[in-house]
């Protein structure tokens, strides 16, 4: 696999100040590349696309809010692109306005919907009835208010941020839950390459059916249940195509070069109408290194006794 240089050029979710750009600069070797800021995830991933950047920076999923659905759904239906490294950051939602602002005095909050919708338990208790303007993201939100340069309207955002635009943190920690995180996916074209098995390791997969029938679901899950693979993300998106058509998104626990995970591939590929390969990569969080490799293990072990039953087949 390609290495991220000096001279990488990476997409990210812009202006200057967003949760992606901190995300970002927390990576020694992607804070060194070459940073082009765009105004939507959607745009990030056109750029990879057509090979305006290297790779791209996206949000994939947030623990309050779930999966990121401009980013999952393109990543599914619009590009050929894979994912390559996964990161994880501690989200901490900032309300950000002009020194001295009081709460009575705010009229309207901007921010991405994601961000508003993290606060709402937050905006319902201290800001009740509050108008909220969707922005494209947290620091494009931050740089609106810096306009206005009024207490009337503030901004959920980052501290960077704040500083970046010359405004103050009025509030901290307005998300409604503690240990909110999201987790971010690099992306690239295939010819960027797989990285090498680490270990610790996830991969991606869509599974599409094709028909919804009784057990089809469970045909699929079965695959995995069978070898042992632990499943870390289930989740069904409509197909675009018709209304009750739907596929899987399925994050598995191990890579695409561990005979396990492979040997399950190649049956999901046999058996489904369609399976789509988002990528395997090195996996953010703690090691679950001992369960695949126990399950590897027991297929070998396995594939070593079937081979031998075969060696007394006659021709």
């Amino acid at each position: 696999m390609r290495r991220v240089t000096e001279s990488t050029t990476i997409g990210y979710l812009g202006p200057p100040g967003t949760f992606t750009e901190e995300a970002l600069l927390g990576q020694a070797d992607l804070a060194r590349a070459k940073r082009v800021p765009f105004p939507s995830f959607w745009d990030v991933l056109g750029a990879v696309g057509n090979g305006m950047t290297d790779v791209g920076l996206v949000a994939l999923e947030n623990s309050i809010e779930g999966s990121v659905n401009v980013t999952l759904d393109p990543l599914i239906f619009s590009h050929e692109l894979w994912i390559v490294r996964e990161i994880q950051l501690s989200v901490a939602q900032s309300l950000v306005g002009v020194a001295g602002t009081r709460l009575d005095q705010v009229k309207k909050v901007v921010s991405m919907p994601v961000a508003t919708a993290q606060c709402r338990t937050w905006l319902s208790q201290h800001l009740p009835g509050i108008e909220q303007e969707a922005s494209p993201s947290t620091s494009e939100a931050v740089r609106k208010v810096a306009e206005q340069m009024g207490p009337q309207v503030v901004a959920i955002g980052t501290k960077h941020a704040a500083e970046l635009y010359g405004l103050a943190v009025l509030e901290t920690g307005i998300e409604d839950h503690d240990g909110n995180t999201t987790r971010f996916a690099l992306v690239a074209r295939p010819e960027w390459g797989i990285p090498a098995p680490t270990g610790h390791d996830k991969t991606t997969i869509v599974c599409f059916q094709s028909s919804d029938h009784p057990g089809s679901l469970h045909m699929i899950l079965g695959q995995f249940a069978a070898r042992n693979l632990n499943l870390t993300k289930l989740e069904s998106r409509p197909t675009k195509k018709a209304l009750g058509e739907y596929c899987f998104v399925i994050d598995i626990e191990g890579h695409v070069a561990d005979e396990v995970v492979s040997d399950c591939l190649r049956d999901l590929h046999a058996t489904l109408p369609e399976i789509k390969f988002l990528g395997s990569y090195p996996a953010a969080g703690e090691d679950g290194e001992r369960l695949r490799q126990a399950a590897t293990e027991a297929w070998r072990a396995a594939d070593n006794w079937v081979q031998d039953l075969r060696k007394h087949l006659h021709d």
